[in-house]
């Protein structure tokens, strides 16, 4: 697996780093059930954003936001966004890439514009033009944003095109990033379309698997060793996947 690691202040985010993830689900307030239990999230409701959704606090600060899910042949899903002072740039960028632009650029209140894209294989991640929300209040603890890993068919063709739009951020002298890539076939089974999947940071994996169970969700992929930490791959009790991370020592 390819690695790349991020750090940030919580402050700002530069172009390409993730800084918000959402999740698509059918029962929002099952959703805050679960990961309450799970992570220790408390939820603040937010009637201002895409018609109505709740945002995840960790000791405080903002971590993730649950929405619901107004069109049931949409998949059940955690979405990462990437920060870019630009959004319509941005997409401009990644149609003439070989991408496609799913919902255009629009304004979420004062909050900042979001778009949904995709890359040339179809896998599908946020863009995040910040206005008075910049992102993830806090990230890299047990209970936030870890991690992104993008399953592709084609890693080389991956970094071509993500190294293009994001090249600072994943590769630049000062870039820390926090978002690999993988092929499909590492964890997935073949037929397993390209995606990204979010990681939650997890003091200690095992004992997190046993609370998703209980609360409902299933084991995708049992615990495996990477570069940065022991991950397993999960669904919550409404289908939605994401992984969970221990961290190595450093």
């Amino acid at each position: 697996m390819a690695e790349n690691r991020a750090s940030a202040d919580g402050t700002g985010y530069g172009e390409g780093v993730p800084c918000w993830v959402d999740a698509q689900l059918p029962d929002v307030a099952a959703g805050q059930r679960f990961y309450g239990e799970l992570f220790g999230w408390t939820f603040h409701d937010r009637p201002d954003v895409h018609g109505g959704s709740v945002w995840a606090h960790h000791k405080g600060r903002p971590v993730a936001a649950l929405a619901h899910k107004t069109d049931g042949r949409m998949p059940t899903v955690w979405t990462v966004y990437f920060a870019t002072p630009d959004i319509e740039g941005l997409a401009d960028r990644i149609w003439a890439a070989g991408g496609q632009v799913v919902t255009a650029p629009m304004p979420v209140a004062e909050l900042g514009t979001s778009a949904l894209v995709t890359d040339p294989e179809g896998a599908v991640f946020g863009l995040w033009e910040p206005g008075g929300h910049a992102g993830f209040g806090v990230r890299h603890e047990p209970g936030t944003f870890a991690w992104a890993e993008l399953y592709a068919r084609d890693t080389e063709a991956a970094n071509t095109f993500y190294g293009g739009l994001f090249h600072d951020a994943l590769f630049g002298p000062e870039a820390h990033p926090d978002f690999g890539r993988a092929p499909v076939s590492d964890v997935f089974p073949a037929e397993m379309p390209p995606h990204f999947l979010v990681h939650f940071g997890v003091e200690d994996c095992e004992a997190a698997l046993g609370t998703v169970g209980r609360l409902g969700g299933r084991v995708q992929a049992p615990p495996f060793e990477t570069s940065y930490g022991k991950v397993a791959v999960v669904t919550d009790n409404q289908g939605a996947s994401f992984a969970l991370l221990e961290r190595s020592e450093r």
